[in-house]
């Protein structure tokens, strides 16, 4: 492989302009490791299918640890011969390097928030007791590790401003590892809980709830199922075997429960769940001694969120028989779902969230795959909107009811998060905090266009790039796309997407179906046996970029992550032709298998497993991405990208992918795998790693491009 420079020096000085010095490059085909098969085969409704990458499951033996050294050690070198990665990650490092600070909320008599300075690794977390007061630290996860491996999860204050609790995750893991602090003093408590997972932590009197696993055996901590789970009842000060079981479900073990308690501290409220959607709903009245456990939904068919309780009033925001959502009250002597009041009714756009705040409604909908808040008196009058600065995406509006006065933070494409605060009384917003960054936003706009898919369906699609850009097909693109498990994608900022932007490239963000962008119907009509529907979006998607005139298949990146990284690697194998390079991230590459780890089987209702019936494992075989793999297609350059913490989607889904694309691909673009060290899923992410990553993934793209132009 030879690269020519026009002038190498200045091509590393040149940031912005570095990829006009990158003349044709000469790819041959890369040496890869020899992984080894062995002769394993499952059986499926007569069907037989060989498994030969079997033991790379086993992520903590030697021999995988072994070939995961290796595999990086072929990807290292590619990537640093790439002449302008240097110059990608130093433009990076720069445009991070600005003051970042998360949406305040008030809590427990404190105002509190993130803050990051620019490139700290984890951002710190700071409180004051009024906008005057000088913030002080919280809780510092800097402090935690040296390499910023060690992530904040989750963290409540206690109901008297008194006590933090919170959770730390090692390395990326899902694993949850609890603490109790004093605010006010730092000391650290004896209080010490292990082997929590997707647990909050939820105060009342001395105490709080949460929910925890029994300890794993050694060597499956990052791979075995996570069934039995408990909620727990802890005192501050006692022994965590003393703990209080407050609900268990021994005849399910493979359900889950999550705890909350209601702003007026006298109830309970269980979410029970088996999936990614739908869950059992239960509450417990907290000011009885001994009082039982209500059951107010017993099946999972539909989604339920209590968003507060009054005088013996129960105000819930429920899905059923209302795909879009809706809100409905009731009491305990009548629960019943034919008994429940509308208070505001299902509407055309989908509703994401209510928050209660200065005795109003704070209502966050969604319109063709972008936000809109509404306001409502607590009897469901609609009163007014919100307004936003421009087309994109909110968060925030937390609060208590007794609060006049709540923060947002708003943000989009070429749009860096900033910070509002929001009067409730008089629906006035005024801006609290703006971002400095040293970046021209006013160069750059935002379309949303709508496609037609295979089967007719219109489909929408965020499409972003400089203003006067030429569509004359040779424009370095972008596509990202999910799809899956009711997720929503909405317009938001991203550092390392201004690589992109910033050298006349075009980022496009496509709203798949089997997302929730329009509700429960659009969900549903991109799983199961419905999957297919997503990869045909998908590919519409690509061939209408290229249709436009926006790029070619010789400029177009295919990206995403988790159920993203499935769909890149089915849509590829199904269409090779359309991309030039591929970025599937922490996938789900296995589809006989995924429900066999951690809790891949909460998947299930968007997948369906191989074990289902004969129709069900027919359709995931031929779609799978690690099955599919062709011996006579001409793949694009491909990057698979995962990390050796990842425990919700396991690295081996990644690993056996790569493995059986590098030995049936026969052309000369690179098929490689950047594995992550310390890292998982994503969450907690250092910010030295963040960098480095999308360093990598530029830099694999633009090369692979062959981008050869000045912009």
């Amino acid at each position: 492989m030879s690269i020519k420079f026009i002038n190498k020096i200045a091509c590393l000085a040149m940031v912005v302009s570095f990829l006009a010095c990158n003349t044709n490059p000469k790819m041959e085909k890369l040496s890869y490791p020899e992984t080894k098969k062995v002769d394993t085969t499952d059986v499926y409704f007569g069907t037989e299918v060989s498994d030969p990458y079997r033991w790379l499951e086993d992520d903590m033996s030697e021999e995988t640890q072994n070939w995961v050294a290796e595999q990086n050690k072929v990807t290292d070198s590619f990537l640093q011969k790439i002449p302008f990665r240097s110059a990608i990650q130093d433009r990076l490092t720069e445009i991070w390097n600005y003051t970042k600070i998360g949406t305040p909320y008030k809590e427990s008599g404190l105002i509190l928030f993130a803050k990051n300075d620019g490139l700290q690794n984890q951002s710190v977390y700071y409180y004051k007791k009024s906008e005057e007061d000088e913030e002080k630290v919280l809780i510092d996860p800097n402090t935690l590790s040296e390499d910023g491996t060690v992530s904040l999860s989750t963290f409540s204050v206690s109901n008297d401003g008194k006590y933090l609790g919170y959770a730390i995750s090692r390395g990326g893991s899902d694993w949850r590892e609890m603490y109790v602090k004093d605010i006010e003093t730092g000391t650290l408590l004896d209080d010490h809980i292990m082997w929590a997972k997707f647990s909050g932590i939820d105060w009342h009197n001395q105490g709080f709830f949460y929910s925890r696993f029994d300890e794993p055996k050694e060597g499956d901590e990052l791979k075995g199922e996570n069934k039995s789970p408990k909620l727990y009842y802890h005192k501050l000060g006692d022994r965590i075997e003393n703990d209080q079981i407050i609900f268990e479900d021994s005849e399910n073990p493979e359900r889950m429960a999550s705890a909350d308690v209601t702003e007026d501290q006298k109830y309970l409220v269980i979410s029970q769940t088996e999936s990614t959607s739908g869950n059992a709903l239960y509450v417990k009245d907290l000011t009885q001694k001994s009082s039982q456990i209500i059951k107010v939904v017993e099946d999972f068919d539909n989604d339920h969120h209590i968003v507060d309780h009054s005088n013996g009033e129960f105000l819930l925001s429920t899905n059923y028989k209302a795909p879009k959502k809706r809100i409905v009250k009731f009491t305990l002597d009548k629960m019943a779902k034919e008994d429940w009041q509308d208070v505001i009714p299902e509407q055309k756009d989908v509703l994401n969230g209510v928050s209660l705040v200065g005795q109003k409604m704070i209502a966050q909908y969604m319109t063709d795959a972008h936000d809109v808040v509404k306001v409502y008196d607590t009897d469901g009058k609609y009163l007014y909107n919100v307004d936003l600065p421009a087309i994109g995406s909110v968060a925030g509006f937390n609060g208590k009811k007794d609060e006049k006065e709540t923060y947002f933070s708003f943000n989009s494409f070429v749009y860096p998060s900033a910070i509002y605060k929001y009067d409730v009384a008089t629906n006035k917003t005024e801006p609290y905090w703006k971002p400095d960054i040293d970046i021209d936003f006013d160069q750059y706009e935002t379309k949303q266009v709508f496609f037609t898919s295979k089967d007719g369906t219109q489909v929408p699609m965020f499409i972003v790039h400089k203003k006067g850009v030429v569509l004359d097909g040779n424009n370095p693109t972008m596509l990202y796309g999910y799809g899956g498990f009711n997720i929503s994608l909405t317009p938001s900022f991203s550092l390392s997407r201004m690589i992109l932007l910033e050298n006349g490239g075009v980022y496009a963000m496509v709203n798949l179906r089997g997302g929730g962008e329009y509700g429960q119907g659009w969900h549903q009509a991109g799983s199961k046996l419905q999957k297919q529907n997503v990869f045909d979006d998908c590919i519409a998607a690509a061939e209408y970029l290229i249709d436009q005139k926006y790029t070619s298949s010789q400029k177009l990146a295919l990206m995403g992550g988790s159920n993203g990284g499935l769909l890149v690697g089915a849509v590829i194998n199904q269409r090779p032709d359309l991309f030039k390079v591929a970025i599937p991230a922490v996938g789900v590459m296995d589809m006989l298998r995924y429900h066999k780890f951690t809790i891949g089987r909460f998947w299930a209702t968007d997948y369906g497993t191989s074990g289902d019936n004969k129709e069900m494992f027919d359709y995931l075989l031929a779609y799978s991405p690690v099955h599919n793999i062709r011996t006579e297609t001409e793949y694009p350059a491909v990057m698979v990208l995962t990390a050796d913490h990842d425990d919700r989607v396991v690295p081996a889904h990644s690993f056996k992918y790569i493995s059986a694309l590098q030995a049936n691909y026969k052309g000369n673009n690179p098929v490689v795998i950047r594995i992550e060290s310390k890292a998982g899923h994503g969450a907690g992410k250092p910010t030295s790693k963040q960098i480095e990553e999308a360093t990598d993934l530029y830099s694999f793209m633009f090369y692979n491009m062959n981008v050869n132009r000045t912009f």
